[in-house]
């Protein structure tokens, strides 16, 4: 057998061809070389005296470019492996033989993934963008001279570095005796001679891509002004999480960066990502960039912070990867530009961005808090370069690429400016930085991270470690925040009652439960009632195949303490979780007493109703749901009848089957699926087809059986992210060479 696979994780294989020497990444999720490297598929070794790493010299990409929420094909750090790590693209080494990393996958895709990897390399590719973004012209054409330096004097397209070979229709020859045949959806079969292997890259109805490395369970509390060390490896430690902080203000929770596997360190540090308020932005690298579409997964878009410069460039490779239009962007973030170089005031948390020389536009972060004494200060120094490296760039030819000397000076005497607490990049190499540069550096605290490798004594004489999960209390809390939250979400479900009778409600203990606990269980009669306020909650219901998630703002069980009936749902703790516990009898009273029309009770049972289906079932808080319950009709048909829906609404099958059309080989819509919302995507992707797709011939739908239809105005969808989200994968999800069917529905 001259084939060997080896399945890595869910949706991830490695196909071994030695006779041939390909070498197969199957599937590039997010994460993907450190799952290589935890399996030992990539490791050292040397030739000719020379050290370098083996793995994959080629990647298969998934047919579609998202899976139940998650991001297949993110295959800029497997080709970085390749290029420098392996050695392909280093010269006069022993791995360069000319040979590109190849690429496999679908016209669109390789599409999509050439142009963002073009913007994970640069950014911003030109002076005329860098001005588009806000800056002038003098300053556009100093930060164009900083990226010609680090790209080497000219901006080249992947393709000179990257080989692609795109799969139709019937047998692939990928080179060396290799060819690759789609046999269905994603499924592909993988032959070498007389040998074959299949490869399977769908993941299951309720499977993700894992994390690649293990995380403990950590009890964060919400202080006045704090940080959560999150993660301090780079993008190729397969023991950490890529560097980030969290950073706490007045209980409110704010990331700095999202890298992969963001929701994983969420969930262990018991933070759901309905808490998250916003998410400060340093640059567009993958290790700080993969997670932002996990953040999608919330009711309300996120606050957005970042200067223009950085914004755009992350916007362009976003909306490149995902072939959608760059204003797609602000329809999921709440876009919030910072000035440069300035303090900018956050409700009380004020941060200054300052731009730093790195091959895509970047900034490192400084915040602070006034307090007694004066400012408490934290700066975060992520993708810095070492100061040989920023004086090796000085010239002094205003047209050459490089840097001025003073701004070479300004920017390492920003790096030293002296806070409480800075945590610095010390990766090394030509794009990160030395932990040497700061020996003198007179801030209280400093922390080393952004790198795979163990410190040196020098550098443990320098700075201080920070696993993950470590808390730096900067200012500490005297107030309970989780109370306020309580109170806020109380008035948005409660808008017509005096603030004075919600205190009925508030005072009530909040408790906290450990990771994993069953906090309700399905079939009795609900004592009480929790709000939750952090954490993540899954709901287990009578289906055995169907789960989904709640975070903060969501309350559990509430209908059946209302009915006071027995839940038909179990409730459990994913990470730690805390809730304001309301008695059943006295949140019924409640409710009986301010709102003793039966429309109160209508709206909650069409919520519930709402809650059942895969679109609302995750993240959506009751408050969403409830102006969502108002809004909806409900239409209720016999078998054969016709259902004809308006224009603007999204309809859903809440039960039974409808049919398109009357033909008994017609496709059949079953309970959960959906349609309607094709209207919200149907624009020109980016440098793809330059045709919108042609609209659907009008079919008629034809009830099987007894149905039961929601249908909800598209104005309230649209912008709920995680909905949105949902609706865009069903949507791009339909491939041109997968069996036919309909367009916008859920699988």
């Amino acid at each position: 057998m001259s084939i060997r696979k080896l399945v890595v994780a869910n949706g991830i294989c490695f196909v071994e061809i030695p006779a041939a020497g390909v070498y197969l990444l199957c599937g590039s999720p997010a994460d993907a070389v450190k799952h290589l490297l935890r399996r030992g598929i990539i490791q050292t070794t040397e030739r000719n005296g020379v050290s370098f790493e083996n793995g994959p010299n080629a990647i298969l990409l998934s047919d579609v470019m998202v899976q139940n929420g998650h991001l297949c094909n993110l295959a800029e750090f497997p080709i970085l492996q390749m290029l420098y790590r392996q050695g392909m693209l280093i010269p006069n080494h022993p791995n360069n033989t000319g040979r590109k990393p190849r690429l496999i996958g679908t016209p669109e895709q390789l599409a999509a993934q050439l142009r963002y990897i073009h913007r994970g390399n640069y950014g911003l590719i030109s002076a005329e963008e860098m001005m588009k973004a806000g800056v002038s012209e003098a300053e556009a054409d100093e930060l164009m001279r900083v990226k010609l330096k680090f790209a080497f004097g000219q901006i080249a397209r992947p393709e000179a570095f990257v080989e692609c070979h795109p799969l139709t229709i019937g047998s692939t020859d990928i080179g060396d005796g290799v060819s690759i045949e789609r046999i269905a959806n994603n499924v592909f079969e993988i032959r070498h001679g007389e040998d074959m292997v299949e490869v399977d890259l769908n993941l299951g109805q309720h499977q993700i891509y894992p994390c690649p490395y293990p995380l403990s369970h950590v009890a964060v509390d919400r202080h006045y002004f704090a940080v959560v060390h999150a993660g301090d490896g780079d993008g190729w430690d397969f023991n950490r999480p890529a560097m980030g902080s969290v950073l706490i203000h007045q209980g409110r929770v704010y990331l700095i960066d999202a890298g992969p596997n963001i929701h994983y360190s969420l969930d262990a540090l018991g933070i759901g990502k309905k808490e998250v308020a916003g998410i400060f932005h340093t640059h567009c690298h993958d290790d700080h960039f993969a997670g932002l579409t996990t953040l999608l997964q919330c009711d309300r878009p996120l606050q957005y912070f970042a200067t223009p410069l950085v914004r755009a460039s992350v916007t362009r490779k976003f909306c490149a990867l995902l072939s959608i239009p760059e204003c797609e962007f602000a329809k999921y973030f709440d876009i919030c530009d910072l000035a440069a170089g300035e303090w900018n005031d956050i409700m009380g948390l004020e941060v200054m961005p300052t731009v730093s020389p790195h091959p895509v536009e970047t900034t490192v972060f400084n915040f602070r808090v006034l307090w007694e004494g004066g400012y408490r200060t934290y700066a975060h120094l992520a993708d810095i370069a070492s100061f040989a490296v920023i004086d090796a760039m000085v010239s002094p030819d205003a047209s050459a690429p490089g840097l001025s000397a003073a701004r070479a000076d300004a920017v390492k005497a920003s790096y030293l400016e002296p806070v409480d607490l800075k945590k610095i990049d010390i990766g090394g190499g030509m794009i990160h930085g030395c932990a040497e540069d700061f020996s003198e550096d007179g801030s209280k605290r400093l922390l080393l991270a952004h790198t795979s490798r163990d410190l040196t004594q020098a550098e443990r004489r320098i700075g201080s470690g920070a696993p993950f999960g470590t808390l730096d209390v900067m200012i500490p809390g005297e107030q309970n925040f989780l109370l306020r939250d309580a109170s806020e979400f109380l008035k948005s479900y409660f808008p017509t009652v005096p603030v004075e009778r919600l205190h009925m409600l508030l005072n009530n203990r909040i408790v906290t439960f450990n990771p994993e606990t069953i906090i309700m269980s399905a079939g009795a009669v609900p004592g009480e009632i929790y709000l939750l306020l952090a954490g993540k909650v899954e709901i287990l219901t009578q289906d055995p195949n169907s789960a989904h998630f709640l975070f903060s703002g969501s309350l559990l069980a509430e209908s059946a303490a209302i009915h006071n009936r027995e839940s038909e749902d179990t409730y459990r703790s994913v990470g730690f979780v805390q809730a304001l516990r309301l008695p059943a009898d006295l949140y019924r009273s409640f409710v009986e007493r301010f709102f003793s029309s039966e429309e109160l009770l209508k709206v909650r049972m069409v919520e519930e109703r709402l809650r059942r289906t895969f679109l609302f079932s995750d993240a959506v808080t009751n408050t969403t749901l409830f102006s969502l319950a108002k809004s909806c009709e409900i239409t209720r048909l016999h078998a054969g009848k016709q259902f004809v829906g308006a224009d603007g609404r999204l309809h859903l099958i809440g039960k039974g089957r409808l049919a398109r059309g009357k033909d008994e080989k017609a496709p059949v819509l079953g309970k959960g699926e959906f349609w309607g919302a094709d209207g919200l995507f149907a624009t020109v992707p980016n440098g793809a087809d330059t045709s919108p797709p042609a609209p659907a011939p009008e079919i008629p739908l034809v009830a099987l059986d007894s149905c039961e239809i929601y249908s909800v105005p598209l104005v309230l969808v649209e912008r709920i992210p995680v909905v949105r989200w949902k609706l865009f994968e069903a949507y791009r999800n339909t491939h041109p060479y997968a069996a036919p069917r309909y367009r916008g529905t859920a699988r």
